[in-house]
């Protein structure tokens, strides 16, 4: 019997490993991360509902099938899976961490869960957020926080924060979050996991509840780049039913991933390091890692070459922009009339719909998701849609112009995904600007629709995770998976293994005896 500590440990590929040599079955997985979140949950409360029986009986029906069956399945079939709870899961309550969906379950599943149950990976549980995806730290939650389990007095990031936690504190090996202008990225660098955003279009968005409709995007969430690109292939590919989905064949993302982990070889690939996103406001141990991390990459025989793109400085102020507006109309759904919250208004205020939306509204809406309806609502009145929404997306156009003059200079580019390592809770909820600046590297990406990954870089001075970003061109996720999987290589010969051997696990202790 394989040592419970050890076995959950494994990455996703290992663990399919294990199950192809019949050496452990998908419900041993199954059993063991549930042990494991029972143990954890009191400490990081990364999970916002166990899915325990059913996670069992899907681990059941893979371990039922016949070795034929088994064999025309992907490589990642039996492993479990833990997902945000953004993305809609038939028989499972999905309330995007909002009072205002408190008791939904829905009659349907998203494209991606669909595809999770074709490949018969159990499903664990939904994971904590910022409301509807709302945040930079997961501390928006309408029902829990989620702490880093690398410091549990700190944040996660977020607004995926739940599943970069759940698979940092080894409570699943691999996730799905969604990625609107760093929600995957920028927990993977607070949490030292991999968080890939795919280029926009290339992950069906069927399912996902919509926050803002023209950024937000699926993604994995795992403990190593190859275990993402396992992921990443499943979920992919054409969806008739979401409008703004690619109609392309896969990319080879496990090939690229593969070649860079066994290889190493990088020559002739041009690095782009983004001036822009780099030096001021970045602390020095994110920056030290990142120049040591750059110095592997030429080390294995890329040219890094410095970029400009003039136009970032502004991708802030325009997300900040966009996204809002996109909010106010996404979220005007949310009335009290067809489903979720509904709160009538006292007896002494006259019972019109207008009146019980806004109890409704106001009951089941938090601080910061209100924030953003009213700047989105403003940006779009009229006399302001032209002078803040238009010029929010002219400043769009030239961001993605600076990512076109760029990729004629080099095949990737690169940068730090966060300024910071994780903050301590209650550090910035006060003053959201500083929250929103967490964001600055990994919102470019989002605002342009090219696919981007952070992967651990090492331990800043603070002994807490760094994250170091790849950007590759649109449509072309798997060149961003050769020079990753051979960093993440190189640097784990380095440290002698993964990032998380450093991580202290009180929670662990003990399952075994």
């Amino acid at each position: 019997m394989t040592d419970q500590n050890e076995l959950v440990k494994l990455s996703a590929y290992d663990m399919a490993r294990k199950l192809r040599a019949k050496e452990v079955s998908s419900r041993d997985l199954v059993a063991a991360e549930l042990d494991v979140i029972e143990a954890a949950e009191p400490s990081i409360k990364a999970f916002l509902k166990i899915a325990g029986e059913a996670a069992l009986e899907q681990a059941d029906a893979f371990d039922n099938l016949s070795d034929d069956e088994k064999a025309e399945l992907p490589e990642l079939a039996g492993v479990p899976i833990a997902i945000k709870d953004m993305i809609v899961t038939k028989g499972i309550e999905t309330t995007a961490a909002s009072r205002i969906l408190e008791g939904w379950v829905p009659p349907y599943d998203a494209t991606v869960i669909e595809k999770l149950k074709a490949a018969h990976m159990p499903i664990l549980g939904k994971t904590n957020l910022d409301e509807f995806a709302q945040g930079s730290s997961t501390e928006h939650s309408a029902f829990q926080r989620t702490s880093n389990p690398w410091d549990v007095d700190r944040v996660p990031g977020g607004s995926g924060g739940g599943s970069a936690a759940a698979v940092s504190a080894f409570e699943a090996p691999i996730a799905l979050g969604t990625d609107t202008g760093g929600s995957i990225r920028q927990p993977g660098a607070l949490t030292g996991t991999v968080g890939v955003k795919p280029t926009y279009g290339g992950v069906s968005r069927f399912g996902a509840i919509a926050m803002a409709s023209s950024l937000d995007q699926i993604g994995p969430v795992s403990r190593t780049v190859l275990d993402s690109a396992l992921l990443q292939e499943i979920i992919g590919g054409h969806d008739r039913r979401d409008s703004t989905s690619i109609p392309e064949g896969p990319r080879p993302m496990v090939a690229a991933a593969r070649d860079g982990l066994l290889n190493r070889d990088l020559k002739g690939m041009k690095v782009g390091l983004v001036k822009e996103l780099n030096g001021d406001g970045f602390q020095p141990g994110v920056e030290a890692r990142f120049n040591e991390a750059v110095k592997k990459l030429e080390a294995m025989g890329a040219e890094v070459v410095e970029v400009s793109c003039p136009h970032f400085k502004y991708a802030l102020g325009a997300y900040y922009i966009i996204m809002p507006s996109e909010v106010s109309s996404n979220l005007a759904r949310y009335d009290g009339m067809r489903y979720g919250l509904r709160v009538m208004p006292p007896e002494d205020v006259p019972q019109t719909a207008a009146n019980m939306m806004a109890y409704t509204r106001e009951a089941g809406f938090g601080d910061e998701v209100k924030r953003r309806i009213i700047l989105g609502t403003y940006a779009l009145s009229a006399g302001y849609y032209d002078a803040w929404y238009g010029s929010a997306q002219k400043v769009r156009t030239l961001i993605i112009d600076d990512f076109r003059k760029a990729f004629e200079q080099a095949d990737v580019l690169v940068s730090p995904t966060s300024p910071s390592t994780a903050f301590k809770f209650g550090e910035k909820m006060d003053d959201p600007l500083a929250m929103y600046m967490n964001d600055i590297a990994t919102i470019p990406a989002n605002l342009a629709g090219v696919p981007a990954m952070s992967i651990p870089a090492g331990l800043s001075d603070d002994g807490l995770p760094v994250g170091f970003q790849f950007i590759a061109p649109q449509q072309r996720d798997e060149v961003m998976y050769k020079p990753a999987a051979a960093l993440e290589a190189a640097l784990e010969e380095d440290w002698n293994g993964p990032i998380w051997q450093s991580l202290k696990t009180p929670w662990l202790d003990g399952l075994n005896k």
